[in-house]
């Protein structure tokens, strides 16, 4: 294990951060050697392994970012914007691969991460499944396909404890299929309707957020038409299919040019 990558997990109480350190311990090509959580944090000190409930993993969880990430060759952050920013900083100094799952980041905060790609490789995406990746594709060649007669609703559910909305993936499909429709989604996105909205406009993108109970992840990707319906899906039911596929991504990013990639790029799937 001494010759493989070195994982650093942030966020490491989180939901995602416990399953990417089961992903990164289950695997035979990276090993964990580093997990960090915010200032304060009851898990600050303790071995992860026994915070989490069980054997001990010979990691402590620490709140010094810049001395774990230092002794990294990749941080797999799926945290909140500010701190994704600030760990996109330590990642480039450490001259690591920084994969970001972080959703809810508005464009200033993704123009703070440009200096840090210029000296790390960045790779971000809302989703990192292979299946929404390859629904994202699907999106963009049927809304180019179709013309504004087929309106276009994205619906995303998740779980009752998420904060942000609509989803990062939900997003991601929404450009896609402003992609494909050739315009820019600021230009042609509806969200939150109530009340008296007045009719549907032509050619508009539309987003639905369902939170409730344990919703892993539901998005679908409605074209409607007089007439027909045409409805593009995928379930997430697990965890750790995000998970996984942050590790891919963790891995890919080895020895790559410094520079902003995401999962399309990984899995092969970018037709630019």
């Amino acid at each position: 294990m001494s010759d493989v990558p070195g994982i650093v997990v942030t966020g490491a109480s989180g939901r995602m951060g416990q399953m990417l350190i089961r992903t990164v311990m289950e695997s035979d090509r990276a090993k964990l050697v580093g997990v960090v959580e915010r200032e304060g944090h009851d898990w600050i000190g303790q071995d992860i392994g026994t915070a989490m409930g069980g054997a001990p993993l010979d990691v402590t969880v620490s709140d010094d970012p810049l001395e774990v990430i230092a002794k990294a060759h990749a941080v797999i952050d799926f945290t909140a914007p500010a701190a994704t920013v600030e760990f996109a900083g330590l990642a480039a100094q450490a001259r690591c691969v920084h994969v970001i799952g972080t959703t809810g980041m508005t464009d200033e905060d993704l123009a703070k991460l440009k200096p840090a790609a210029r000296h790390a490789t960045i790779i971000r995406a809302g989703n990192m499944s292979l299946g929404v990746n390859l629904l994202v594709q699907l999106t963009k060649q049927v809304a180019a396909a179709l013309d504004e007669d087929f309106d276009i609703e994205v619906i995303e559910a998740h779980h009752n404890q998420k904060v942000d909305a609509p989803s990062g993936t939900a997003l991601m499909l929404g450009e896609a299929a402003a992609e494909g429709r050739g315009v820019s989604l600021d230009a042609v996105s509806d969200r939150g309707r109530d009340g008296m909205t007045g009719k549907r406009e032509r050619g508009h993108i539309g987003f639905h957020a369902i939170r409730g109970g344990d919703i892993v992840g539901e998005h679908d990707v409605l074209f409607a038409a007089a007439g027909e319906r045409i409805t593009l899906r995928h379930v997430a039911s697990d965890r750790a299919v995000f998970a996984r596929g942050a590790l891919k991504a963790a891995l890919w990013g080895q020895g790559r040019k410094p520079g902003e990639y995401d999962m399309l790029d990984v899995l092969g799937l970018r037709k630019d």
